[in-house]
């Protein structure tokens, strides 16, 4: 049987039964609720043909302990991206990526996976090792978008993105002593974005193999931003700026 993945909360659920390639194996709901949320959840899961169980919610509780589930939960078939497939063929322009490099916290994860889809980012990339994995937690704070858009775990990120750099990704990473800005740099071609993890930032070999680096520029006293605030930042920046060459404008 294939590996499966607990996820909870509304909106990772509804995504998975909406947008999702492959459908949960099983969805369970609490008794205690019958309001038009968990009506939906029921009408997609049987138009879906995915098993529907109705159980007390204290058995919810118990199956996702610590997760905020609000009544229900799905099974769903683990992810697992090939880096081949997915990241390297030829660089298209529209093309963006996300590399987060030991992203540790899942709620971060999840924020980032979250902007990433909202901008149209075609995959993200996080290390095996050393990194928040896509837990119950993370896709809960993606609020479904770890169901929309492709995550790649790779072995070695230095060398993932030296791959990339090959077939014409211009490599960009995020360090407070950085020279230029993010708002100094064009990110209209194909791009990686490049985030370090919380309080460490870049590692040396990551910090090495980026083409640039760049910073987000700051007015006040605050040293540095939440990495998935900074990530969004530096998300919608590209998105500003790749919108508006599609567009032709100057």
């Amino acid at each position: 049987m294939a590996k499966t993945t607990l996820i909870g909360g509304f909106h990772a659920v509804l995504a998975a039964l909406e947008d999702a390639h492959d459908k949960p194996f099983e969805v369970l709901i609490a008794d205690s609720r019958r309001d038009e949320r968990m009506h939906k959840v029921q009408q997609l899961a049987q138009r879906a043909n995915v098993r529907l169980r109705v159980v007390p919610r204290s058995e919810l509780d118990l199956k996702a302990a610590g997760l905020r589930h609000q009544g229900v939960l799905a099974y769903v078939p683990e992810k697992a991206f090939e880096a081949e497939d997915l990241l390297y063929r030829s660089a298209e322009p529209q093309r963006l990526l996300l590399a987060l490099d030991g992203v540790q916290d899942p709620h971060n994860l999840g924020a980032c996976l979250r902007t990433a889809e909202a901008v149209g980012v075609a995959a993200v990339i996080i290390p095996k090792d050393r990194s928040a994995g896509l837990t119950a937690v993370a896709r809960k704070a993606a609020a479904g978008a770890a169901e929309r858009v492709p995550i790649v775990t790779v072995t070695n990120l230095a060398r993932t993105l030296e791959r990339l750099k090959e077939l014409g990704y211009w490599i960009t990473g995020l360090a407070g002593e950085a020279q230029e800005t993010l708002y100094d740099v064009d990110f209209t071609g194909p791009a990686v974005l490049v985030m370090g993890a919380e309080g460490e930032g870049l590692r040396r070999l990551t910090r090495e193999t980026c083409d640039r680096l760049v910073k987000i520029p700051m007015q006040g006293k605050t040293e540095s931003l939440n990495v998935s605030v900074a990530a969004a930042v530096c998300l919608y920046e590209a998105w500003r700026q790749r919108s508006r060459a599609r567009k032709g404008g100057a």
